[in-house]
């Protein structure tokens, strides 16, 4: 740990929230593990409370003391997001209105897709998820909330038809970042929570559409998910695949995907095309890395799909 701040208390108290839901089946197996996600979670809100605007800022860290921290920072001045995400998980967990109440739900009248730098979503879904246990003081949001989502999703689809090969994530040039394949698999998880408030068939093949497109229906004509398909990454930005001896990487991981920014300046992209700026080498940190936030995201819309399809 190089420091607290308020963002990373606020994603921790979220995330200890939903833990201790899910922890709470298994009382019996581990006996206190609930109660500890729990009270791990109050204290995480109850600091950032009393701490509202710790920010993160590793190039004054690295101007104070060394060594140098040299990964990714993972930066931002927003705060917002993480107070609506982590207040939403501590009323759905405890069901203690005051925590509903401390945050302005709707700050901007879009929504935005999630990422790790925008978690406001992440609320969204856990709310939608709950609809049915809400108390009185978030009933209220449900309705505006199911609208705003629906246009969300439907503008996601926008123009799919004319993409070359019928992809959500092939919409819009700007979807091509750095952890591309992240967007396209938020998108899925967004479609799939659709298909459940709305029930309309389409937005399970626009999930299925981005599936197919991490899969392999893509302009690369690779699989981005190690060990998956008959062209498949083999050389990712992972050290345990690049040091372990095995000439075959550790198998089931997504990897970044195209990304015409091409940050990481390793020699051999085959072009800046958006979608086709893709490069299955080890220096390429901008196309080929595995990180968690989409590797997350992509397990959630593969096993999404199946549930939604069984009607579970």
């Amino acid at each position: 740990v190089v420091q607290k701040s308020t963002q990373a208390s606020l994603d921790f108290a979220a995330t200890l929230a939903q833990a201790a839901r899910v922890f709470r089946k298994f009382e019996a197996e581990l006996p206190g593990f609930a109660d500890q996600c729990m009270n791990a979670a109050v204290k995480a809100w109850q600091w950032a409370k009393a701490n509202p605007a710790v920010l993160y800022d590793q190039q004054k860290i690295n101007e104070q003391f060394d060594p140098h921290i040299t990964t990714g920072a993972y930066g931002g001045r927003e705060l917002e997001d993480e107070f609506i995400w982590a207040a939403v998980e501590l009323y759905i967990t405890t069901g203690d209105e005051h925590y509903f109440k401390a945050v302005e739900l709707f700050p901007e009248e879009e929504i935005t897709l999630q990422s790790w730098g925008d978690v406001r979503t992440m609320a969204y879904y856990t709310l939608l998820r709950h609809a049915g246990s809400l108390t009185p003081a978030a009933q209220p949001a449900l309705f505006p909330l199911k609208k705003r989502f629906i246009s969300f999703a439907d503008g996601l689809a926008r123009n799919t038809e004319k993409t070359a090969y019928l992809a959500p994530m092939e919409n819009e040039a700007r979807n091509y970042v750095w952890g591309s394949n992240g967007v396209c698999a938020n998108q899925g998880m967004a479609f799939l929570y659709a298909c459940r408030l709305t029930n309309e068939e389409k937005f399970l093949d626009l999930a299925l559409a981005n599936l197919d497109y991490l899969l392999g229906r893509n302009p690369t004509g690779y699989s981005f998910v190690t060990g998956y398909g008959s062209r498949t990454p083999m050389h990712p930005h992972h050290r345990l695949s690049e040091t372990d001896g095995v000439e075959n990487p550790v198998p089931g991981l997504l990897v970044g995907g195209p990304n015409p920014h091409q940050q990481d300046k390793c020699p051999g992209y085959p072009s800046q095309v958006p979608d086709e700026s893709y490069l299955d080498d080890v220096c390429s940190y901008a196309s080929n890395e595995i990180a968690i936030n989409w590797n997350a995201a992509f397990v959630y819309l593969a096993f999404g799909v199946e549930i939604v399809r069984n009607n579970e």
